[in-house]
């Protein structure tokens, strides 16, 4: 294990990005100071972000509106507000940045736009890129069909919750972590602190037991609701609860029968997070 990020951090190079981790919006913000002083090599980063401001002010930008100060460490040990941007942000800022240091990066970018809209006349490229982003981290064949298939089945289970009344990405949220709760006792959020994980796939590091049981407690709700056809946020969260307590049910016999418990902190990751205690408070505006 080691300690590298997955992260916009490693675009750099090695350069220190500071970085803190926001686990409510489940993203991080970056110190632009710090991307700046590495795309432009800019003996006064400050100076050259004020300017980069207030020419993006000008200009109408949304970046600049999006900017936000957070307490960063400094070389001294101690915390000041520093100029901050989520994931978003810091590929605007990049994008605004007129430096030969920064052209590869607007490159890779514009390759990416490039790949979703080729995958917008030609879905099977996207399909085909998955597979082979699972393949590379290691996954078999059969464990990638069955995630395949259980990324149908979700949309099965959403597609039956909106005919139902259920329109906002919050109240799938909820539902979800009613199952969650009803069959593991932990919210999706929980469970992926469970592991260690931030912005991973939750899915994507459970065992196949962990994956099994809440694919069957999510099958469950769907059928549920399609029998029972409740409507509204108050009624299909008695449902998804119903549906989580049929996977518990699994879940209690199998670890009767093997005498231990099948929900596991391990993930798939190749590194870890160290993690630094701070919280994000009074965050202000640039």
């Amino acid at each position: 294990m080691n300690d590298k990020l997955e992260t916009i951090t490693n675009l750099f190079e090695g350069s220190e990005i500071r970085s803190i981790w926001d686990s409510e919006k489940e993203d991080y913000y970056f110190s632009v100071v710090d991307v700046i002083r590495t795309l432009t090599e800019s003996n006064d980063a400050r100076k050259y972000w004020s300017v980069l401001k207030l020419r993006l002010k000008k200009e109408g930008s949304e970046l600049t509106t999006n900017c936000s100060q957070l307490k960063l460490k400094s070389s001294d040990g101690k915390y000041y507000k520093q100029d901050v941007l989520d994931t978003k942000g810091i590929f605007r800022l990049i994008e605004s940045v007129p430096s030969p240091k920064a052209e590869p990066f607007k490159m890779w970018l514009a390759s990416l736009g490039k790949e979703r809209i080729d995958e917008v006349f030609d879905p099977e490229k996207a399909i085909k890129r998955a597979v082979e982003y699972y393949r590379k981290r290691g996954y078999d064949d059969k464990w990638i069909k069955i995630r395949l298939a259980g990324i149908v089945d979700r949309f099965k289970l959403t597609d039956v919750w909106k005919d139902n009344g259920i329109e906002k990405d919050y109240e799938y949220g909820i539902l979800t972590n009613e199952i969650y709760k009803a069959w593991s006792g932990m919210k999706a959020s929980e469970y992926k602190d469970f592991k260690g994980l931030r912005k991973e796939s939750l899915r994507d590091d459970m065992t196949d037991i962990e994956v099994a049981l809440t694919d069957s407690g999510e099958i469950a709700t769907r059928e549920l609701a399609k029998e029972h056809k409740p409507y509204g946020l108050k009624q299909n969260k008695e449902i998804a609860k119903r549906g989580g307590n049929i996977a518990k049910k699994t879940r209690d016999n199998l670890e009767k029968e093997l005498g231990e418990n099948v929900i596991s902190n391990k993930n798939s990751l190749d590194y870890e997070y160290i993690e630094e205690i701070k919280q994000i408070e009074d965050k202000g505006r640039c």
